[in-house]
């Protein structure tokens, strides 16, 4: 093949493989979509087992439920937008050049897989299945050295959106509308060589050129049905009856229209949606989508070479309102079983009030961190069973009492709170920042102060407006030399009680024992309750 060379993917019957792609539990029945708001609902899109049970596109809601065995959805825009973009990123791995083949008016496609004639469906209203399939359009040129001729690039394209849950249609040529319009006509794969395009269009229907009803009947009326047959026309006598847009219906049919690709750019987001038919009330049904969810999430980070190092879980509940869990794994991972865990345990720790009706899983991607050992070094256990005592531990006594310790922004002594346990030294560089090199300065922490946990109660003497000496519950020490006072308060504005406030006197002091032992160490004094308490000392 010469010049130019395109791929079009084409997943026919989109509505209802957006919905099914996570609910494999469906997949093996007949399953129909719904589209408008009732009583007028439509069947937009079906499956395979439900075309074999006797539904058709356009059917109204009656008619579908007097069909046996068979499953009926809801329509959901927001499952179509996800799954678009996925369907997008597995395209995005073949190729950085893709066009979005769906401007056009679907209703060609219904006609192209068999429903009502063109003329016959409605623009709106029952009976007007619209957006039936989505195309994505490739620029292969010049990848046949990284995966091969376009017949095995096209069996690994098809393999990659089959493991993320879609079955689509691969058609190959040096033309994009030819590409295009034999990828929608088709099942399976299909490669056409260097100008034999209007061959292999020649028995597509005219319906596939997406004509207006007024140019559709005429056609009929000249006898005209397929693309073979609006070929073989003379193009000056067409245009002249037909005006100058015939120029390029007859051109598309031979397979010789050009086109100006105009690339989309995919953005790299990890997310997967669900929307359920039902309100799911139980955490296993929960887990069962949510575990397939996970596994889309891993395979899309993997080909990338990453791992999901935080997942977020909304789950928007009956009446409106929205419960969301948090998972963040001391390390990167892709491991499905440990993933679910956590999510397992993070929702019995903190369910939802209501029934869940839909569920969104929103990671962001990390660095997966490699350990190499030595010959003679112990195993150590995996980070992974950390994370799942830590998520244990969260479930028994709550989270803000499980984490690393961090010093808050204020004068309260002893101020803290508590975030997420990192493990220490770990580059935690997540997907989209930038790391600052290897000239990054490396800073080793000194103790300073050594706390005393719990402070101890002491007893101070005072000569001279100045502590003299001290004694704790062992020994009595002499203050050789004290500093201060240091005078600090906050929290009297916001705080009803008096226990979250504080007003303390701080003395820095420098004393010795009888036994000839010297501390340096920090007196503090409780003014509200004249209690005077030995916090730390210094090294």
């Amino acid at each position: 093949m010469s010049g130019g060379l395109y791929l079009c993917a084409c997943a026919a019957e989109f509505p209802a493989q957006a919905l099914l792609r996570l609910r494999t539990d469906w997949q093996t029945g007949a399953v129909v979509v719904l589209d408008g708001q009732p009583p007028q609902e439509w069947v937009c899109s079906m499956n395979r087992q439900a075309a074999q049970s006797g539904a058709a596109l356009g059917m109204t809601r009656l008619e579908a439920e007097s069909v046996a065995g068979l499953r009926l959805l809801k329509r959901s825009i927001a499952s179509e937008a996800a799954a678009r973009a996925v369907y997008l990123e597995c395209a995005a791995r073949f190729s950085p050049r893709i066009e979005d083949a769906n401007d056009g008016d679907a209703r060609a496609v219904v006609q192209t897989r068999g429903a009502r004639p063109l003329s016959q469906v409605p623009k709106s209203g029952p009976g007007a299945p619209m957006l039936t399939a989505h195309a994505l359009v490739l620029d292969i040129a010049g990848t046949e050295r990284l995966f091969g001729p376009p017949q095995q690039l096209a069996e690994r394209l098809r393999d990659e959106l089959t493991e993320a849950g879609f079955r689509a249609s691969i058609a190959v040529s040096a033309n994009y509308d030819a590409a295009r319009m034999k990828a929608a006509a088709i099942r399976g794969i299909a490669v056409i060589p260097d100008g034999a395009e209007a061959e292999a269009l020649a028995k597509l229907p005219l319906a596939t050129l997406e004509l207006d009803e007024e140019r559709a009947a005429t056609f009929a009326l000249w006898g005209i049905a397929t693309l073979g047959e609006l070929a073989a026309l003379p193009e000056a006598e067409l245009v002249a009856r037909l005006g100058p847009q015939a120029r390029r219906w007859r051109a598309l049919a031979r397979g010789a229209a050009s086109h100006a690709f105009v690339p989309v750019e995919p953005a790299f987001v990890l997310e997967e949606f669900c929307e359920f038919e039902t309100p799911v009330e139980q955490i296993d049904s929960l887990l069962f989508v949510g575990a397939r969810m996970i596994d889309c999430l891993i395979v899309r980070a993997a080909g990338r070479a990453l791992a999901l190092a935080r997942v977020t879980a909304e789950m928007r509940i009956e009446g409106g309102a929205a419960h969301s869990v948090e998972l963040k794994p001391a390390l990167p991972s892709t491991d499905r079983k440990f993933l679910l865990k956590l999510l397992h345990l993070e929702i019995g720790a903190h369910p939802p009030h209501a029934a869940v009706t839909a569920l969104t899983l929103r990671a962001e991607a990390g660095q997966q961190s490699k350990v190499q050992l030595g010959l003679f070094t112990p195993q150590t256990p995996e980070p992974s069973r950390l994370d799942v005592t830590l998520a244990r531990l969260r479930a028994m006594v709550g989270s803000e009492r499980v984490g690393s310790p961090v010093l808050e922004d204020t004068h309260r002594a002893g101020g803290f709170r508590m975030d997420g346990f990192v493990i220490p030294g770990l580059k935690s560089e997540t997907w989209g920042t930038h790391n600052r090199g290897e000239a990054e300065i490396q800073t080793t922490a000194r103790m300073a102060l050594r706390r005393v946990r719990p402070a101890r109660a002491v007893r101070v003497v005072f000569r001279e407006a100045k502590p003299a000496t001290f004694r704790d519950e062992d020994r009595s020490y002499e203050i050789a030399a004290a500093y201060g006072p240091w005078r600090t308060s906050g929290c009297w504005w916001a705080l009803k009680s008096f226990d979250g406030a504080w007003d303390t006197e701080e003395w820095d002091v420098l004393a010795a024992a009888r036994d000839g032992a010297s501390i340096a160490c920090l007196l503090t004094c409780d003014r509200a309750r004249n209690a005077w308490r030995l916090e730390a000392f210094y090294d």
